[in-house]
């Protein structure tokens, strides 16, 4: 085993179901692998079970059929602090009911690796300071939380994550919050931790363009089920997007990337086709 695969843990469910007490089925018979190193995409359009398989991989949801495990040990089973020790998640939106300063909030983050009731060490501040800066944020150190914009919170609450210094990444649209600078940025660090770090790396994503940038592999979500999935050239058809999001979407080739280009086509486009295929 290299020490790439050995940093790294394994994300994967097999055969995941999920009702909401109430409600309908928002997940059936989904099975999916994150690899050591790989930066998998979960798309699909709103009330797919996006959102739901992520809060299952992070604990927050025990009540599911199947099984859900991360490094080989099922989620429902596993104690917190040992799934915190090798798992962070990054939530789309994280409401703070206190005014924590940022370099507070980035240190809980240190949690998993401190024993008992132990305070940080000059290592743990140390550790959180480097977070803050891999995401562009240090300069917000000293200021309370609540007297950011949402784009900042979001790049605190991922140095959050760093500072956890996870072998694997639960991602729920990360980037919903900020500008196309900032979303680079913070992606580019995604594949950087895979990368170098082998971290496994599952997340949610609406942007179909950052999703074919960054993304290694794509499951396609539809109805709580998985419709398509593959490499992201693979899935990412016009047959496969047009059923899934119940439009027409464009595919080609983005000529100065070679990365695939996806446009989802207007009401207006789509008539003008109509038109010619008459």
């Amino acid at each position: 085993m290299t020490s790439h695969e050995a940093r790294g843990v394994r994300i994967e469910t097999e055969a995941v179901g999920f009702r909401y007490v109430g409600g309908g089925t928002a997940l059936e018979d989904v099975s999916l692998r994150v690899e050591p190193g790989e930066v998998v995409g979960l798309l699909g359009p709103n009330g797919s079970g996006k959102s739901t398989l992520i809060k299952i991989l992070s604990g927050i949801l025990s009540r599911y059929e199947g099984s859900a495990r991360v490094d080989g040990a099922e989620v429902r089973t596993a104690r917190r602090k040992d799934l915190a020790g090798k798992l962070a998640v990054v939530p789309q939106e994280t409401s703070f009911g206190f005014p924590f300063t940022v370099l507070q909030i980035v240190l809980m983050g240190r949690h998993p690796h401190l024993a008992g009731l132990a305070f940080e060490t000059r290592q743990d501040v140390a550790l959180a300071r480097v977070a803050l800066d891999r995401c562009g944020a240090a300069h917000l150190a000293d200021r309370t939380i609540q007297d950011l914009s949402s784009g900042e919170r979001q790049r605190v609450v991922f140095a959050r994550a760093l500072a956890q210094e996870p072998r694997a990444l639960l991602l729920d649209e990360p980037a919903s919050f900020l500008d196309i600078r900032h979303q680079t940025e913070l992606y580019d660090l995604v594949r950087e931790l895979a990368m170098t770090d082998g971290t496994a790396v599952l997340t949610v994503l609406h942007d179909l363009n950052m999703a074919a940038e960054y993304c290694d592999r794509i499951y396609l979500l539809r109805q709580g089920r998985v419709a398509a999935a593959g490499k992201t050239a693979e899935v990412f058809t016009y047959a496969n997007l047009t059923t899934v999001f119940e439009t027409e979407v464009y595919v080609d080739t983005n000529h100065l990337t070679g990365q695939l280009l996806v446009v989802p086509l207007s009401g207006r486009m789509r008539r003008k086709l109509e038109m010619r295929r008459r």
